[in-house]
């Protein structure tokens, strides 16, 4: 059996049950001025270049979002607008019950942990706030590095942190943004998480040619690692 020295996650339907946009976010179109429907087209259409931080931080992203749907709030409501997207996202987030359990033990294991997310402003600004954030030994998102999956840096740059070399790292994903094909590119060994939730789970550029290893839970990670990692 293969050893692994750190497993990699995903956040977004791995750590997290399946998202879907709640209630919350009707309120930012409120806000905005605009329909929840207008909003959320150039919420999908404009999603990696967001995450990537394209347009800079929360605030400038949101007057892009507001000139993309043809409105002029002011900067009061922008603001609000933005404090609104993070309670609405936060709201979206719900951990897998099985994800502080699992993250435990590997730490006790001697196992490093990280996380690889496409994420906007947000993840970063609550993850802290989450009982996993302890867990997590480092934590690399798209729109703080600039750029989003499955561009290998993402997955060097997680691997880099944790002082382990490609090879002995696992990578676990729901297969959203070709990451988990992304992450063997890197030199990881990917594996695919297929809860049964994720069937309605909002997502982009699936990795729907994958045919590699697939778990059920994210207890299944225990079962792949072989002995205790040392060092």
């Amino acid at each position: 059996m293969r050893v692994f020295h750190a497993v990699l996650f995903d956040f977004f339907g791995t750590l997290t049950h399946s998202v879907r946009r709640g209630a919350a976010h009707h309120a930012i179109a409120e806000q905005l001025g605009c329909s929840t429907e207008a909003l959320v087209e150039v919420l999908d259409r404009s999603y990696y270049e967001r995450a990537s931080g394209f347009f800079g931080n929360a605030e400038s992203t949101m007057r892009w979002v507001c000139a993309q749907v043809g409105v002029r709030p002011s900067d009061a409501a922008v603001r609000a607008a933005v404090a609104s997207r993070h309670r609405a996202v936060r709201a979206d987030t719900r951990l897998r019950v099985e994800a502080v359990p699992v993250l435990a033990a590997l730490r006790g294991r001697g196992v490093r942990t990280g996380l690889v997310s496409d994420c906007t402003h947000e993840l970063p600004a609550f993850l802290p706030q989450l009982a996993v954030a302890p867990l997590l030994d480092t934590g690399v998102f798209s729109v703080r590095l600039g750029r989003c999956k499955p561009d290998p840096a993402l997955y060097l740059a997680a691997c880099h942190r944790l002082g382990r070399a490609p090879a002995d790292c696992l990578y676990v994903g729901d297969g959203g943004s070709q990451e988990l094909s992304g992450a063997e590119r890197a030199g990881l060994r990917a594996v695919r998480l297929a809860a049964p939730d994720l069937a309605g789970h909002l997502v982009f550029n699936a990795d729907h040619g994958w045919d590699g290893p697939v778990l059920t839970s994210l207890t299944g990670v225990l079962d792949l690692l072989g002995p205790v990692a040392v060092g």
